[in-house]
C-alpha cells in the first residue's frame, strides 16, 4: 500500500491557525485522536449541511487542510520542527474536491490531467457522509470472487468482504482493475462505534500497462507502505541528502492486519466527466505465500539498510567536512608555490635581460651599467664602431695597392 487515507482540503486558507487548534486536540495527540477530531469537524462543517452560512465552507476547507497536515506523518514532523515555513519550502502539495468545482473550472481541470498535469483529487464530503451515517449500500463481495461495475464521477460502490479467522491468518489482498483505464480510488472503511464507516485507507488508481490499477494487502505481519514524496528541492540543494533520506520514507500502514468478520471496501469515481468502469476481486493471501515472503524478506532489508544509511551518513559527513578541508589547503598551497615560482621567474629575467660591466683599469674606477639592448652596436650607416673598422680596412688596402704602383 502506497498512501494512507488522507481526505485532505482544497486550498490552504488564507490566515493559517495551527492545526492543533483548529482541530482541537493536544500536540501529543494520536494519529486515531487526530482522525475522530477531523472527522466530527467535517461534519458539523460540511457545505451540504449548512447552505445558509457561508462560513462553515471556510471552516471546512481549513479543519481539511489541518488534517492534510497532521494526518501525515511527515507534514506533521515537519510543521512541528519549523511551522509552516518548511511545509511552504516542501512545496507541499494539497488535493482538490471535484464535487466543489463549477463545469468550467472541472473543465480546466480534466485539460490539465490530460497534458500530463497531476491533479490529486479527494472524494466527495458526500461520499464520507454516506458512510459516517451507515446509509451506504454494501454489495458482498465473498474471497475468491470478484465484481464488475461502473461507478458514476464522485461517487462510490461499496463492498463488505468477508474473512474467516483461517484467511485473517493467512492475509487477503483486495485489487481492482479497470480495462477501460478508468481513473478511480480504492477505498478501505473502518467500522465505527455508531455503525457507520469511516475512511481509514486508500488507493489511487495508477497506469499499468493497458489497464489501471490499485490494491491493497492485508497480512499476518506488519508491513510497510513507501511515500514516494520527493523533495526537488532538497535534493537541487543537496542531492547526498535526499539520498540519505529516500528510506526514510519506508513507514508502517495504518492498518496491517485484518480480523476475522466482514470489512468494507469501495470504488470511488474519480473521473472528470464519465463512469469508472472497474473489476474489483478479494483473494486469499495464502495464494501468494512466496510473493508474502519475499516482500517480508526485501522489507526487512531495507529497514536494516534505513539504519546502516542513517550510521554512515555521519560518517560521510564528517569525511566529506575532511575532505573540504584538505581540497581547501590544496588550493591554498597551490596558489603559493605559483606564487613562489613566479616571483623566482623574475628574479631569472633581472640576470638575463641585464648586465653590469665595469671599465678596463685606467679608465676609472666607476662601472658602467647597460642593458642587453644598449650594447647592441649601431649600423654603418649611424658612423658605428663597424664603420670605422670597415673604412680602416678600406685604408689599408688602399696602401697596398699604392706600394703595388710605386714598386710596379
Amino acid at each position: 500500500m502506497s498512501s494512507s487515507g488522507k481526505m485532505e482540503g482544497p486550498s490552504a486558507p488564507a490566515v493559517r491557525r495551527d492545526p492543533y487548534e483548529v482541530l482541537s486536540v493536544p500536540r501529543d495527540s494520536s494519529d486515531q485522536e487526530i482522525k475522530s477530531a477531523y472527522r466530527k469537524l467535517a461534519l458539523k462543517y460540511h457545505p451540504d449541511k449548512n447552505a445558509s452560512n457561508p462560513e462553515a465552507s471556510e471552516l471546512f476547507k481549513e479543519v481539511a487542510y489541518s488534517y492534510s497536515i497532521l494526518s501525515d506523518p511527515e507534514k506533521r514532523r515537519q510543521y512541528d520542527t519549523a511551522g509552516f515555513e518548511a511545509l511552504e519550502n516542501e512545496g507541499m502539495d494539497m488535493e482538490i474536491d471535484l464535487s466543489n468545482l463549477g463545469t468550467v473550472n472541472t473543465m480546466f481541470a480534466a485539460l490539465f490531467s490530460k497534458l500530463g498535469v497531476p491533479i490529486k483529487t479527494t472524494i466527495s464530503p458526500t461520499v464520507l457522509e454516506e458512510a459516517m451515517n451507515g446509509t451506504v449500500t454494501v454489495r458482498p463481495l465473498p474471497v475468491g470472487t470478484s465484481a464488475t461495475g461502473k461507478v458514476d464521477k464522485q461517487c462510490a460502490h461499496f463492498f463488505g468482504v468477508t474473512i474467516s479467522e483461517e484467511q485473517a491468518h493467512s492475509g487477503i489482498v483486495v485489487r481492482v482493475t479497470s480495462p477501460a483505464q478508468s481513473k478511480f480510488k480504492l477505498l478501505y472503511f473502518e467500522q465505527e462505534v455508531n455503525g457507520g464507516y469511516g475512511l481509514a485507507l486508500q488507493e489511487d488508481s495508477q497506469k499499468t500497462g493497458k489497464v489501471t490499477s490499485a490494491g491493497m494487502y492485508f497480512l499476518h505481519f506488519q508491513v510497510y507502505r513507501m511515500d514516494s514524496t520527493v523533495n526537488a528541492l532538497a535534493m537541487a540543494k543537496d542531492p547526498e541528502a535526499a539520498f540519505f533520506k529516500r528510506l526514510e520514507g519506508l513507514q508502517p500502514c495504518e492498518v496491517s492486519a485484518l480480523k476475522p468478520g466482514t470489512h468494507i471496501f469501495a470504488v470511488y469515481g474519480d473521473n472528470f466527466f464519465k463512469p469508472a468502469s472497474y473489476i474489483i476481486e478479494a483473494m486469499c493471501a495464502k495464494s501468494y505465500e512466496d510473493t508474502t515472503e519475499r516482500l517480508k524478506e526485501i522489507e526487512s532489508k531495507i529497514l536494516a539498510k534505513r539504519n546502516d544509511l542513517r550510521q554512515f551518513e555521519t560518517e560521510y559527513r564528517k569525511a566529506l567536512a575532511r575532505f573540504q578541508e584538505v581540497t581547501t589547503r590544496y588550493t591554498q598551497e597551490r596558489e603559493a608555490v605559483d606564487d613562489m615560482l613566479r616571483e623566482r621567474d623574475n628574479i631569472h629575467c633581472s640576470f638575463t635581460t641585464e648586465r653590469t660591466l665595469v671599465n678596463p683599469v685606467g679608465a676609472g674606477s666607476s662601472s658602467s651599467r647597460y642593458t642587453v639592448e644598449q650594447s647592441i652596436p649601431e649600423s654603418p650607416e649611424n658612423g658605428s664602431v663597424d664603420g670605422k673598422d670597415k673604412s680602416g680596412k678600406k685604408k689599408w688596402f688602399n696602401l697596398n695597392l699604392n706600394r703595388s704602383d710605386k714598386k710596379a
